[in-house]
Parts: structure tokens; C-alpha cells; sequence
């Protein structure tokens, strides 16, 4: 195996969660490209006025890759049973990344010690993402 990587379905939000994780975790788009940009059909029905959603996104983000696609569906999302773990180096920027995270979300555990991290928490950010964020060991 070379990579895992999640992919986010953000059913119709996908430019204000790309615009947001730029500002929340410093993310850089690597790529962004629209349905009507596709050089191939869909291959699923849209809904109207899709032309302008992300069809494929690709942030950096430290060392890792976040994708980030508005789906097929203006439907809401359901982002549960996973959250994606975020190591960092130093409890500066673990809080930095909770606080920007958890800005309109939802705070599951506040940052603490724990036996595995100096400094730890979960948070949902406000598109329903949940995050585990710690000082990487």
C-alpha cells in the first residue's frame, strides 16, 4: 500500500469546506476542478446549475492528502462512524487546529493530557467532520 487518503463528500459545500480547511489546517488546493470543467460526461444524473461544483479536489496538508468532492447529491451529508486523526507538532499548533476547527462545530472531548499525547481532543467541525487532534508522538 502507498497511501490512504480520505475523500469528502460535501454534497453541494465543497467550496466552503475547501475555503475553510485552508484557513483551519493551512491547507494548500493542489487541485480543484468543476463538473463542467470534466473533459467526460457525468456519469450520474446532477442536480440543476451543477456545472460550477467541485467535481475533484486535492488539499495539502502538512505531509497529507485531503480530497474533497460536491458529490452527486445537494442532499445533506452524513459524516459518521470516522474521524480523521491530525497529528501536529507542538500544543501551539494543536490548539490553533482545534479552536479553528471546532469555530461552528462541536467540541466531543477539550483538548487535555492524555496517556498517548500531551495535549489531545475531538472535535466536529461545522460541515460535520469529525477530528482527533494531538501532539504526534
Amino acid at each position: 500500500m502507498k497511501k490512504l487518503e480520505p475523500y469528502l463528500f460535501a454534497n453541494g459545500n465543497a467550496d466552503a469546506m475547501i475555503g475553510f480547511y485552508q484557513q483551519a489546517l493551512d491547507a494548500e488546493v493542489q487541485v480543484r476542478m468543476t463538473f463542467g470543467q470534466s473533459p467526460a460526461p457525468a456519469q450520474v444524473p446532477l442536480p440543476t446549475g451543477w456545472d460550477a461544483k467541485v467535481m475533484h479536489a486535492t488539499l495539502k496538508v502538512g505531509d497529507a492528502q485531503l480530497m474533497i468532492s460536491d458529490g452527486d447529491s445537494d442532499k445533506p451529508a452524513n459524516h459518521t462512524g470516522f474521524r480523521i486523526s491530525l497529528g501536529l507538532d507542538g500544543e501551539t499548533e494543536v490548539r490553533r487546529a482545534f479552536d479553528a476547527l471546532a469555530a461552528g462545530g462541536s467540541v466531543q472531548m477539550p483538548l487535555g493530557q492524555t496517556f498517548w499525547s500531551p495535549l489531545f481532543g475531538m472535535v466536529t467541525d461545522k460541515f460535520g467532520i469529525g477530528w482527533m487532534i494531538g501532539v504526534s508522538a
